[in-house]
Order: C-alpha cells, then sequence, then structure tokens
C-alpha cells in the first residue's frame, strides 16, 4: 500500500497495472496457479486468468458514461455474452439485475444511464463488472476516492466479504487510516521503491509514514 500522495503512489500503481497486463513486465511474478505464466503485457490474457484491475480514473478509465449500468457491467464479460458478433442483450440484462442487487447498486433499473449514479454506485458498478467476468485477483487503485462516507463503508464491507469468499486484492491507497484498516499486509513505496513489509498487527501511523519516507530499498521477501 502507498500511504502518501505523489509520484511513488503513481509508480506503484503504474507497477500494478503492469502486473495486469497493461505495459509488458520489468520482473517479478505472482505465484498463483490461475495468474502464473504471463509473460508479457496482455490485458485480454491477464482477464483470462482471473485478474481485473479497478482504476483510480473512475470517470476516465473505470465506466462509459453514455452507456447503461447493465452495459457497463457487463463489459468485462462481453465476449461470453456475444455469438456471431451479436450480444445477447436479455442474458446481459439478467446478469446486470442479479449484480446491483448482489452489490445494492442504487439505480431506477439496469437501463439507467451510468453517468447519473452516484460516484460510489459507479464504483460499484466497476466492481461489478470484474466480478461478472469471474475475477479473483482485483488490483484496486484509490477504490474509495471521491465517493461519500456512506458508500465507503458498502465499498469497504464488499472487499471484505470477496476475500473471505476467496478473493484476492492488491490495494493502492493515499488514505492512511484506509490502509491500516482494510489491510491484511502492508508494503510501503518511496521514491519507486519498497523500504517495507507491515503486518496489520504492527502497523502505525507513524512507522508507515517513517518507512513512506526513505530513500533506500528494504528487501521484501
Amino acid at each position: 500500500m502507498e500511504p502518501v500522495d505523489g509520484a511513488p503512489q503513481a509508480h506503484l500503481a503504474a507497477r500494478f497495472a503492469d502486473v495486469g497486463g497493461k505495459r509488458p513486465r520489468d520482473g517479478g511474478e505472482v505465484d498463483d496457479s490461475r495468474v502464473r505464466g504471463m509473460e508479457r503485457g496482455d490485458p485480454r490474457e491477464a482477464k483470462r486468468r482471473g485478474m481485473g484491475f479497478v482504476t483510480e480514473d473512475r470517470q476516465g478509465q473505470g465506466i462509459v458514461p453514455p452507456l447503461s449500468v447493465a452495459e457497463n457491467l457487463g463489459l468485462a464479460s462481453l465476449k461470453r455474452n456475444t455469438h456471431v458478433g451479436l450480444v445477447n442483450r436479455r442474458e446481459q440484462r439478467k446478469q446486470a439485475r442479479k449484480m446491483i442487487e448482489d452489490l445494492n447498486i442504487r439505480t431506477p433499473g439496469p437501463e439507467q444511464e451510468i453517468r447519473f449514479l452516484s460516484g460510489g454506485n459507479q464504483q460499484k458498478t466497476v466492481i461489478g463488472k470484474w466480478l461478472l467476468a469471474d475475477t479473483k485477483v482485483l488490483i484496486m487503485d484509490e477504490p474509495t476516492r471521491g465517493i461519500d462516507v456512506g458508500a465507503k463503508v458498502e465499498i469497504y464491507e464488499l472487499m471484505n466479504e470477496l476475500t473471505e469468499n476467496g478473493a484476492g486484492i492488491l490495494m493502492i491507497s493515499s488514505d492512511l487510516p484506509e490502509v491500516l484498516g482494510m489491510s491484511d499486509r502492508i508494503l510501503v513505496m518511496s521514491g519507486g521503491r519498497i523500504t517495507g513489509e507491515l503486518s496489520v498487527e504492527e502497523a502505525n501511523g507513524e512507522n508507515v509514514m517513517e518507512l513512506a519516507t526513505q530513500g533506500s530499498e528494504t528487501a521484501v521477501e
């Protein structure tokens, strides 16, 4: 997790984008049979292996504002609902209705244009998009930025439910209380380098900020 604003956070987000296949990776590996073996940047392959990326830029990259809630929910699983180039709209709406109910997305209906929803409900739609694609490893960049307190709680509850059901979440956050409250393990970066790893039991605001301001790299196994 990155607990401070600025360039280090951007560097970490870029690294996680690499894991998702957005850019060629420099090195490293993910020790999981479902995602192991990706040798080059390939978002389609990352998605096929069960990885999803919730971007920080919800308006610019997370949603397609003119499209409906149902269409946005179906973006990551579009291929599954497409036959000979035609989208099965009935099945798409059926899946959307269930996800709207499961995630408590407040919308007049699946045909509502997503641009008219609140930030929190847009964010739940973005997460739901990846859940419909059977995502098992979800990379979340600033998952609660720009949403109200009530929606934040709902996002936190959803994240906890996902991990309890076996999903893995990599969260990037500049909100220190969020990092301390949501993490099982915290990796701190400074100047684009990992400066320390903390368990949730030993992490506090002071030692996280101390690591965040270091300039040298600490090896993390």
